[in-house]
């Protein structure tokens, strides 16, 4: 392994010892009890399994097979979600099978950034998350179950489900995907309809059609934002059968893929082979992830999510760690936003696999940790095949199918990966530069400042941004109004960005992981609304923005800076934000919400 990669993971081991010790406990007080069905009282058992066949009932109670719990995040409104329909019947009966029983233990919500994005629903969006994972516990709280499959693909719900599995880590659980969506149209084409559209060239009927012609059936979105990234950090932590995270939702592999997941948790309950997912997610399974992220140029989402993950499981790491990290991880991947290519040809190159041996060989990632396969994440050095109605794993060749999209640790696309810790007398924030054009890697420009996205795109559109500028965007954090993705200001941004105009954005908001392109310092910590320099920034003030050096700073004189009051948001906006589609269920979460480097978590 790397010097530098070994240095960050024992930070991480000596900085969580007394909370990961402490879980550790717990995973095994549970985990020594007796099984749900003898330990329970007669009442309980009975209606644990009043509506199973009797036969299932006789299986778990007299046999004491094992019982498998699936929380599943389906709805038919989500086209990542859609497949999951027909899931747990197949589920079933490849555990009938195998002589084990399965139930739907519970649902889980899954909203579409997709559909919130630039909209109130918006601001329930990353609050969604935790309540995803209340949800997952309250499915598993009936505790009658020996392993959990957990079905989710997207933004917030694989977090969520992972936090909640790991509330209940003595479980062995295993992560089933659906696959994506088939292509459509480029990302780039699809861009520059955004774009034409922001600036009037085109009206809402060619828009729609350029959007219905890019996400046009079952599946995720085909680009490299958050819901994908979920998927190859599952990969890289071990917690899918390997290579299952790009197989789209029709291929004949999925069913099969999905099976093999019932046969892999079933294993992992075995005495002689007993991997719950509290001990396999482990520290060198989180730098895991966090190098699979840096090094595919993934999500900025993921340095909150991956936050409260690490945390569920008594692991603190934060942005530094991230940046270590970054700074000697090869990037490997170009995958929209940050190259042309969609994830289906990122997979067709060699995909998440490629980019895992690569990693590993390279001494990037730890191969000998707990996974969900035999055989540790050198298996995730392989891809599946269909042989005879059966899968098997081949190993990839030596060089990349495509080297515009992926490529080997000798050959990277950069020495570093893909994101930046900024720090100054804003506050702490991060960018993702692995999209940004290398000129814009420095910006310096007059502030003008903003406390809503609508106050930006209304100034687009009177015409009044048409200069140099950094637009502060504040009052977005998760205290103020939920921490939204802030992807709306894209197209505009880029429109004047590509007229040559020298423009970026600051915010205490996320943008979407299909952001790039646009230097944004995002998440800044603290935010506006726990009283962040940001607050302080007025219209006017010369803002630099140095991701080389990774230093954002409002370029005022110190004493000044130090006096300036900071600005609270007004009475209406803050009620505004309080109020509608649903908004006052979640007042609770706004006031007790960490901060976006703690992973903004509400149940701490």
């Amino acid at each position: 392994m790397k010097q530098s990669h070994i240095e960050v993971t024992e930070r991480i081991i000596e900085v969580s010892r007394p909370t990961r010790t402490a879980y550790l406990q717990r995973v095994d007080e549970i985990a020594n009890r007796q099984r749900g069905a003898d330990r329970l009282g007669c009442a309980n058992v009975a209606h644990a399994f009043a509506a199973m066949p009797s036969n299932d009932k006789l299986r778990i109670v007299a046999e004491k097979a094992p019982n498998i719990g699936i929380v599943t995040a389906y709805n038919d409104m989500l086209s990542a979600h859609q497949p999951y329909a027909n899931y747990p019947d197949i589920i079933k009966d490849e555990a009938h099978k195998l002589g084990a029983t399965a139930q739907v233990a519970g649902g889980v919500p899954a909203m579409c950034d997709g559909i919130t994005q630039g909209e109130p629903g918006m601001e329930l969006s990353l609050f969604s998350r935790d309540t995803i994972a209340m949800s997952t516990a309250i499915a598993l709280s009936h505790d009658v179950f020996d392993a959990a499959l957990l079905l989710g693909v997207c933004d917030k719900i694989v977090p969520g489900l992972l936090i909640g599995a790991l509330h209940f880590g003595h479980l062995p659980c295993v992560f089933v995907p659906a696959g994506p969506m088939s292509t459509g149209i480029d990302n780039t084409t699809k861009s520059k309809v955004r774009e034409k559209y922001a600036q009037g060239l085109v009206g809402r009927e060619e828009l729609l059609a350029s959007e219905s012609a890019a996400y046009h059936g079952a599946g995720t979105c085909t680009f490299y934002g958050t819901a994908n990234s979920n998927q190859m950090l599952m990969e890289a932590m071990g917690l899918h059968v390997p290579g299952a995270a790009f197989i789209h939702p029709h291929d004949g592999m999925r069913e099969l893929l999905t099976r093999e997941a019932v046969k892999m948790v079933l294993q992992n309950t075995r005495k002689d082979q007993f991997t719950p997912i509290g001990k396999l997610v482990d520290e060198h399974v989180i730098v895991n992830a966090m190098v699979a992220l840096l090094a595919t140029g993934g999500s900025t989402n993921h340095l909150i999510h991956w936050v409260a993950i690490a945390r569920a499981a008594g692991i603190i790491i934060d942005w530094t760690d991230f940046y270590h990290l970054a700074k000697t991880t090869p990037l490997l991947a170009s995958v929209y936003p940050n190259g042309k290519a969609d994830v289906n040809e990122f997979q067709s190159a060699g995909g998440p696999a490629f980019v895992i041996r690569e990693l590993i060989d390279a001494g990037y990632m730890y191969p000998d940790v707990f996974t969900v396969a035999y055989g540790g994440l050198r298996e995730y050095g392989k891809i599946p095949a269909k042989e005879d109605n059966k899968l098997v794993w081949k190993d990839l060749p030596k060089e990349s199918n495509d080297e515009t999209i992926v490529r080997t640790a000798e050959h990277p696309f950069n020495e570093s990966g893909g994101l930046r810790l900024l720090k100054g007398n804003l506050g702490r924030s991060v960018i993702k530069i692995s999209a940004v054009p290398e000129d814009r890697h420095i910006i310096e420009a007059p502030a003008i400042v903003f406390d809503a996205q609508e106050e930006l795109l209304e100034a687009f559109d009177r015409g009044e941004l048409e200069r140099d500028f950094v637009a502060v965007v504040r009052f977005q954090g998760p205290k103020a109004n939920g921490m939204p993705e802030l992807h709306k200001l894209t197209p505009p941004l880029a429109v004047l960005q590509n007229k040559g105009f020298m423009v970026a954005i600051v915010t205490d908001g996320r943008m979407s992981g299909a952001s790039g392109k646009i230097p944004a310092a995002i998440h800044m910590c603290p935010e506006a609304s726990a009283g962040g320099a940001i607050a302080k920034v007025r219209t006017g003030d010369i803002v630099r923005i140095n991701a080389k050096v990774g230093m954002v700073n409002v370029l005022v004189d110190e004493d000044v800076w130090a006096e300036r009051e900071v600005e609270e948001l007004s009475d209406s906006k803050r009620q505004h934000n309080a109020h509608g589609i649903g908004r006052e269920l979640f007042g609770g979460m706004r006031r007790n919400v960490l901060s976006a480097e703690e992973g903004a978590v509400t149940w701490l």
